[in-house]
């Protein structure tokens, strides 16, 4: 190679090595199709797999006689991954009706010749005959159109055999509907880009359809709890849907909320009480952790500490008086028997004998008074519950009763139980909180507040929501549960919508009152759910083993709201200023509270 030569050709790869690189450059530069294309695709005559996902295709061969109302529906609410695609190509109705001239023909010669040979009737042929008689009447009118239908499905599974799982349940759908499905072997490549949004048919495997089924089709079937009056409880998981629903347009106005602890059961609760009292309601809230402190205080409520301690008191011998329909004497007697349930409860249990001494001693005690069945007590002071004492001191057999009651009139205790009333209720949003309340008495606290909160209600014929949350507290003593249960039955009576929360699911269900309370709620929400916990709630509200490991795996806010007959899977979703009143997280309570110091400091 001569000098020249050489210059030549290492010119010529200087120029290659400076263009090469520009060239890669172009060849690299970012789409949107590279941004959404998966990072491995392989296709098997059986299979795509698509990165991490594996995915199948199908395609509808055969339909039965008659198609009913819905029949998609089942297919569309599974809640699973995978894509739908149907294509609808019209045909043209002349073409159709000359074909169909041949076919009654060819079917009534087959009748005929049947007939001649003096052979049993065909069932078959006789239906065809009538279908295809029927139809070309209906095209003939104008009142049918015949259309070429394709339906395929892609599923989409992590592993092989998920997929397999996953094909077997929507076969069994189906073939339940007398509808089948073949997979597109050898064609899923073409499959899978029919099913997504594209909008070219690649299989073209079509059956024939007239109107009437072909409306059956209708793919936007999924179930919604989307009503034109209430308020928004969330987004339906299965189609993105609002889950707006209005509690008093059920036939009663409870419900009943079961989650585990940080699931975000009091967030949702207190999202609801924020928009409820948007639309005219008073809301009550017997609050046993002090959650609801900073919301009543963002809306204008009134916010009652209940403890040994406190300002506030509660008289439970106060008695209402008497809505319409009512008598003094009828008021009086139920008192009476629920002051009876109270000592049953504050004496840790009565034997018969001792349950008619405080029938008798709490009579006498309001007799004291001037308040008997017979008198009009509407402007009469009531007895506290050091007079019932010295009552009961001075009835044979109640010295030992009156001794166990001490510690409620002269004891560490008397502060809270032996004063009289002192709470005004009459504002749109009330919250009677018990954390600082001792144990031993929060059972007792909850009876007594509850009792008030109910004489209250039934002086005025109101729109009311009543939350008890952590109401596994009122199930440990069969009065409380009872009177729970009462308030659940009654409460329709004078427009009271009674929300009851726990999270010690077990606790609730021992009950003898858990499961009628639960049958007395209209609408019940469940969020994410313990294991111990779960075999429990599947066999109370038939759910679905899909519906059970949705409650196990959902996040926070996440679960099934049940409405009537409906239940959806719902996400609990809240505005920014919303969340910022009702967050229960404490690091964001913590920063809220930084940031009012701080304004308040800015403003001096």
């Amino acid at each position: 190679m001569g000098i020249f030569d050489f210059l030549k050709k290492n010119n010529e790869e200087q120029q290659i090595s400076t263009i090469l690189p520009q060239e890669i450059y172009d060849s690299g530069s970012l789409e949107l199709k590279d941004v959404i294309a998966p990072s491995a695709l392989e296709v098997t005559p059986k299979q795509v797999n698509l990165g991490e996902k594996v995915l199948r295709s199908f395609f509808v061969i055969s339909y039965p006689r008659y198609l009913t109302e819905n029949w998609f529906a089942p297919i569309i609410n599974l809640d699973k991954i995978f894509d739908v695609a149907i294509f609808v190509q019209p045909i043209d109705t002349a073409g159709v009706l000359r074909n169909f001239q041949k076919k009654v023909a060819e079917v009534q010669s087959q009748i005929n010749s049947r007939e001649a040979k003096g052979l049993v009737r065909n069932p078959m042929l006789d239906t065809a005959y009538q279908d295809l008689e029927n139809l070309r009447d209906q095209l003939q009118q104008a009142q049918e159109r015949l259309f070429d239908v394709g339906l395929y499905i892609t599923i989409y599974g992590n592993s092989d055999t998920e997929l397999d799982k996953i094909e077997s349940e929507v076969k069994s759908i189906l073939e339940a509907k007398l509808v089948y499905v073949k997979p597109a072997l050898f064609q899923q490549e073409q499959a899978f880009k029919t099913t997504i949004p594209l909008g070219t048919d690649g299989l073209k495997v079509y059956s024939k359809l007239n109107s009437s089924p072909l409306s059956s089709l209708f793919p936007f079937v999924s179930f919604d709890l989307t009503s034109d009056k209430g308020i928004l409880y969330g987004i339906n998981r299965h189609n993105s849907s609002l889950v707006l629903f209005d509690r008093f347009s059920l036939e009663n106005y409870n419900s009943i909320t079961f989650a585990k602890s940080g699931s975000g059961k009091s967030y949702g609760t207190k999202l609801e009480i924020l928009r409820t009292l948007m639309f005219d309601t008073d809301v009550i809230v017997i609050d046993p952790e002090k959650e609801y402190e900073y919301l009543a205080e963002a809306v204008g409520g009134r916010y009652f500490n209940i403890s040994l301690n406190s300002e506030h008191h509660i008289n439970p011998f106060e008695l209402p008086v008497p809505g319409e329909g009512e008598s003094f004497s009828s008021v009086l007697r139920s008192n009476i028997i629920n002051l009876v349930g109270l000592f049953r409860i504050m004496m840790g249990g009565l034997t018969p004998e001792e349950d008619a001494i405080i029938d008798r001693a709490i009579t006498e005690t309001y007799a004291l008074k001037d308040i008997t069945a017979d008198s009009n007590f509407e402007n009469v002071e009531p007895p506290l519950m050091s007079d019932f004492e010295l009552v009961l001191s001075g009835m044979e057999g109640g010295d030992s009763l009156a001794q166990r009651l001490t510690k409620y009139t002269r004891g560490t205790w008397a502060g809270f139980i032996n004063k009289p009333s002192n709470v005004d209720i009459n504002q749109k949003f009330i919250v009677f909180s018990l954390r600082d309340m001792e144990d031993e008495l929060k059972p007792i606290a909850m009876y007594i507040i509850m009792h008030y909160i109910w004489n209250m209600i039934r002086k005025k014929l109101k729109k009311r929501l009543l939350v008890i949350d952590e109401a596994w507290w009122m199930m440990k003593s069969e009065d409380t549960a009872s009177f729970l249960l009462s308030l659940a039955k009654r409460g329709r009576k004078y427009y009271l919508g009674l929300a009851t929360i726990t999270q010690d699911v077990d606790d609730f269900m021992k009950s003898p009152y858990g499961l009628p309370i639960i049958t007395n709620s209209s609408i019940q929400i469940l969020l994410k759910q313990s294991p111990t916990s779960i075999d429990r709630l599947q066999q109370t509200f038939n759910l679905t083993d899909e519906e059970k490991y949705l409650l196990l795996e959902s996040d926070v806010g996440e679960g099934i709201f049940f409405a009537g007959l409906k239940h959806v899977a719902i996400k609990i979703i809240a505005s920014y200023t919303e969340d910022q009143i009702i967050t229960s997280d404490p690091s964001q309570i913590l920063s809220i509270k930084a940031a009012k110091s701080e304004l308040e400091e800015g403003g001096k």
